[in-house]
This record gives structure tokens, sequence and C-alpha cells, in this order.
């Protein structure tokens, strides 16, 4: 019998399921993500990731299609994409050294937050198919949102007539450039160094647009 949702106690029930099925989810993916970067992707099946959750492998393929699926909802998870868009959409004050400071710090903590991920993604790369497509989304997204902000900056005169979408990359790939070797455990960033050299390094582009 389906439960009305016009009724507070149906539409209460259905809540509750709906945050079970997120927790469950939630579960699974985490788990996921530890036994993919412990034993690579090819090395874990479903079902040693279902019984290591605590959930039957049906459970599994209720939440997920198949094992690729889950992982490609893990990076949709934990991925930096939307996150960054709630930042260029409402938090930007349209002064560029303190907006990239903002944008790269947010930028950072994401990747730093998610490097359990973001390795085993860098490791099992192209033996997935279809995966580097599907998780470079991600950094197509957030070169479009630089791309359309200093293409905004430059029509406020605020910065020097540049190719907007050049620039985009070159600042793009310099905060990745970072996030790699932070998470490779380069000792040149280390957390005291690491933020002064992003300051600096921020500083440095920031006075680069604004001759």
């Amino acid at each position: 019998m389906s439960v009305s949702t016009d009724n507070p106690l149906g539409g209460k029930l259905l809540i509750m399921a709906s945050n079970r099925k997120q927790e469950t989810s939630e579960k699974i993916i985490t788990v996921a993500i530890d036994l993919f970067s412990k034993n690579g992707y090819n090395g874990v099946t479903t079902e040693e990731i279902a019984k290591e959750a605590g959930f039957s492998e049906k459970t599994l393929f209720r939440h997920f299609q198949s094992k690729q699926n889950l992982l490609e909802k893990a990076i949709d998870r934990y991925h930096y994409g939307e996150e960054m868009r709630s930042i260029f959409e409402s938090k930007l004050v349209w002064n560029l050294k303190d907006d990239l400071d903002l944008i790269s710090q947010n930028y950072h903590r994401i990747m730093h937050q998610n490097r359990k991920l973001l390795k085993m993604l860098m490791k099992i790369g192209e033996n997935v198919p279809g995966l580097h497509q599907y998780s470079h989304r991600h950094p197509e997204l957030l070169k479009e949102f630089l791309t359309n902000y200093f293409e905004e900056m430059k029509n406020r005169k605020k910065i020097i007539p540049i190719d907007a979408e050049k620039m985009a990359i070159t600042f793009l790939y310099m905060n990745f450039g970072f996030a790699h070797a932070r998470m490779n455990g380069d000792s040149a960033f280390v957390e005291g160094e690491f933020e002064k050299l992003l300051n600096d390094s921020v500083a440095l582009f920031t006075r680069g647009l604004t001759l």
C-alpha cells in the first residue's frame, strides 16, 4: 500500500526512508573508496564491498547499478564541482586577490579532504573504460567557472585584457600541481609552508593580471 504524502505521518516516513537510503549509499561509497585505495579497483569485488559495509550484495546493486557506477557516484559525491559552483555563484566579491584566495583555499581544502579518492583515481585512471572522461567533468566545470569569472573581471576593467580561457587553465593547473605534490607528500608542501606558498603564488598571479 502506498503512503500518501498529504498525510504528515506519511511524509515523515518517506523522509526517514530517504535518509536511510542516503546513509546506506554513503556507507557503501566510503567502504568502496577505502577498499579501492588499498587493493585497486580490479582487486575488489562488489560482494567484498557489500560485506565490509555490512549489507548484502543485493542491497549494493539496489543503490548502484554496477561497480563502475558506484565509483562514478563516489566521484560526484566527493569531487569539487558542485561545491565550487556555490562559491562562484554567491561568495565572490569581485576583488581579484580576495576571490582567487577564496577559490584556491576551497579547492585545496576539498582536494586534501578527498585525497584518498583522488589518489585512487590517479592510480586506476585509464584501466576503467570511460572513467577518465567522467572524472574530468569536474575540472572542466571549474575551468568554465574560472573562464567566466576572468571574462567578467575583464569586462569590469579590473584586470588587463587577456584570453580568459587560457588564464583559467593556467590558474587551474597551478593549483592542481600544488595539490598533486601535497598529496604525494612533497617535503616543500608541509602544512605551514604550503599555505605560504599558495598565498605567495596567488599574489604573484594577481600582480600579473593587474599591471
